[in-house]
């Protein structure tokens, strides 16, 4: 028999304590328990009709292990297994189950510090009973918190004061916990009445209103209670693996499922990513040529909240279900109808819902394939030809490369096509559209570099035993070496942000657009035992030394930023990877552009200052920033609806706004923006109609044009342009 370690036997006693205090905390009317002797014969914990307890089985023991094990020796994040990681697991674990802080109470929190550093030791045993221990009293108080609400539906809502001057807080994850039951019942009354004024303001009557709330909080109930033990070790293992880095994720046995089906492109439903967040279902990123991508409906940062088929079905509240369940609700037969209930990205208010209605299909690779088109303008007595090439994803399709056929398709390979026609057509210079590109294949980010330029390093890779090994171009060969734009939002990233980055490096093309998302690691999947796990293994380095990981590409030129940096890309992720620098590998640059970028800046800055796309989209942000400050929504319906009022007469000027650039009918009143739902400023990147109103690439074309009069250079020298400069 070994002796106990000094740290393990202070562990021992420190679990002992936690497992007195959460178990004689917990009524079992009456339950009789075994006397807990030692950390590893925790008895079993009899539930009652209202709590459902969870005890940890001996898979997730092993799982466990596994997972620790390969943290430990393959994660790019070298961490010890100590008292640090401790505390970083914990607070994690504990804002993955409460982030708002509305189900525990102080006492709560008070109870579980004293597991705050020695979840580590738990971890070396193999031992979940603390974690399972923690998520039993998490259980309770959700229960419990279900139960005051449909109480308080039947008893009192008849009684609320909508003219009181209330004010609910918005977020609140740095707030103060509960002190006790008294506060949380207050917390969740203004809660409660914030979602009737909501539903009032959009036109339901107060017995409709409480018929809703009931049926949406009894089935919320209904789901937490069929919560299980494979749950609580998901959620764990997250809080634990999300340490090392937002990238590195445990997939339980049925998400692997559908992880699989995701990257096999075969699935049939609405064509997005989505991900749990806290108790939603956030979209993290639409599939291109997906059914949401071109709907123009959903955006990243969005949280599905309900789930209805057809056009009449009933709509299920999905708050609080498994990111699976909501999967498998989504997913249907292609031509079919699914309706979602989401709350938008920018919205202040996490009540305020809007219902879009989307028809499944299949996610075709033919559709994500790279696009052409050419644009027409007079400028300066001059006709140019601009050619843009759109590419929604960096795909392959490895099956048919696998197979040798000679025709796969591939990112490149179908580029180079487009760029071949657009040389035939004699263009003067040519944009690569990588907005919304989210990256995709690796070799692709690096063969389609080795299209602009004539050889030389494209990328570094740096592994987790800190070997780095440097992509090249291998071949002199080059499709295209005219004028070039290359454009990036806040969505581009990975393989765009290797590209993008390689461009910039060289001096071969101009970056412009607003700052990319900044995920510059390499994950690998590894099989467990039972589920997966995606693990980071590598990052992404420029060919000049630095990272695009977490500061992404910052482009030559800056467009205004449609996304919130504080919510969407990877320096807005909790414990994301660090931007940092390696040597720089040998290359040579074009000396042309570099030179030229202050004179093109300032002639784009002169030019957004007036242009009437541009002022639409700084007001519109504007707009958005405003709303995002809001800390309090006022429970006055009085205020709210003068709030509403005014929230609706600024969406109305914007929509004229954008009418008048368009030349289209002007709206005569706030009343006719009820069918006109889908005019936020993304839209201006999601139609694919050559007329579309979408001011970042009209200047993108300007911008290029200004290149093309600077430096004199065409790609093909037409004989009209020769007869202008002899004149």
């Amino acid at each position: 028999m070994n002796f106990l370690q000094p740290k393990r036997i202070i562990f021992t006693l420190v679990v002992l304590i936690v497992s007195a205090l959460i178990i004689n905390s917990i009524s079992l009317n009456g339950c009789a328990l075994e006397r807990v002797s030692s950390i590893s014969t925790c008895p079993a914990i009899q539930s009652d009709k209202d709590t459902v307890y969870f005890f940890p089985e001996k898979d997730h023991e092993k799982i466990s292990a596994e997972v620790l094990n390969f943290l430990k020796d393959y994660h790019y994040k070298k961490q010890k297994i100590d008292d640090v990681l401790s505390n970083k697991v914990f607070t994690r674990y504990i804002e993955d189950l409460d982030w708002n802080r509305l189900y525990f109470l102080k006492s709560d929190i008070d109870d579980f510090q004293v597991l705050k550093y020695c979840l580590d030791d738990a971890m070396k045993q193999d031992d979940l009973k603390p974690v399972f221990m923690i998520y039993n009293r998490y259980q309770r108080r959700v229960i419990e918190r279900l139960q005051f609400v449909i109480g308080l539906l039947e008893k009192e809502m008849d009684h609320f004061n909508f003219q009181t001057d209330e004010q609910l807080e918005i977020d609140r994850k740095d707030s103060p916990w509960p002190l006790n039951t008294t506060e949380l019942d207050d917390l969740w009354r203004k809660r409660i009445k914030n979602e009737v004024i909501n539903l009032k303001l959009s036109g339901k009557e107060l017995d409709k209103i409480k018929e809703l709330l009931q049926k949406r909080y009894t089935s919320q109930i209904n789901r937490v209670k069929l919560r299980n033990g494979e749950d609580v070790f998901w959620t764990y293992m997250n809080s634990l693996t999300q340490i090392f880095d937002p990238h590195t994720q445990y997939f339980s046995p049925q998400i692997s499922k559908n992880f699989d089906i995701l990257m096999k492109l075969s699935l049939d439903g609405i064509g997005a990513v989505l991900q749990g967040s806290n108790e939603y279902t956030k979209i993290v990123r639409l599939i291109p040529a997906g059914p949401a991508e071109k709907s123009g409906l959903l955006k990243p940062g969005d949280r599905i909240v309900g789930v209805g088929q057809d056009d009449d079905k009933e709509i299920v509240n999905v708050v609080g279900w498994r990111l699976d369940e909501v999967v498998d609700l989504i997913r249907g037969p292609k031509k079919t109808v699914v309706r979602l209930e989401v709350i938008p990205v920018d919205s202040v208010d996490d009540n305020n819902t809007k219902l879009i209605k989307i028809t499944r299909d299949t996610v075709k690779l033919e559709e994500q394939a790279a696009q052409k088109k050419i644009v027409k303008i007079e400028s300066r007595g001059i006709s140019y030809k601009i050619g843009i090439v759109v590419i929604p994803t960096f795909y392959i399709d490895f099956d048919a490369y696998l197979e040798g056929k000679v025709d796969y398709k591939s990112t490149t390979r179908d580029v180079k096509r487009l760029l071949e026609e657009l040389v035939q057509e004699k263009v003067d210079g040519v944009i690569v559209d990588l907005r919304d590109n989210g990256g995709g294949a690796l070799e692709e980010a690096k063969a389609l570099t080795g299209l602009f330029i004539t050889e030389g390093p494209i990328v570094q890779v740096r592994k987790e035993s800190g070997y780095t090994a440097t992509l090249k171009d291998p071949d002199k060969d080059i499709a295209y070496e005219g004028p070039l734009v290359v454009m990036i939002n806040r969505m581009s990233a990975s393989a765009s942000e290797i590209f993008a980055g390689a461009i910039q490096d060289y001096n071969r093309g101009i970056v412009i657009g607003t700052q990319s998302f900044g995920k510059g690691t390499v994950q690998s999947l590894e099989n467990l035992k039972k589920g997966q796990l995606k693990i980071t293994r590598g990052k992404f380095y420029r060919i000049s030394g630095e990272s695009t990981q977490n500061k992404g590409v910052v482009p030559d030129i800056v467009f205004p930023e449609v996304y919130d940096k504080e919510k969407i890309g990877e320096s807005a992720l909790p414990e994301s990877l660090p931007w940092d620098t390696i040597g720089k590998v040998r290359y040579q640059p074009l000396p042309e552009i570099s030179s030229k970028l202050d004179q093109l800046r300032a002639l784009h800055e002169k030019r957004a200052n007036d242009d009437p796309g541009f002022l639409y989209l700084s007001k519109g942000i504007e707009r958005l920033k405003e709303a995002r400050t809001k800390e309090f929504i006022s429970l006055n319906e009085s205020i709210r609806k003068k709030e509403q009022e005014e929230s609706e007469r600024k969406r109305f000027e914007l929509e004229n706004m954008r009418r008048t650039i368009q030349g289209e009918a002007l709206l005569a009143d706030v009343s006719e923006l009820e069918n006109n739902e889908d005019d936020e400023l993304n839209q201006v990147e999601k139609d694919d109609e050559a007329d579309k109103f979408d001011p970042m690439m009209t200047e993108a074309e300007k911008i290029l044009l200004d290149y093309l009069c600077i430096t004199s250079e065409r790609v093909a020298q037409r004989k009209s342009i020769e007869k202008y400069t002899e004149n």
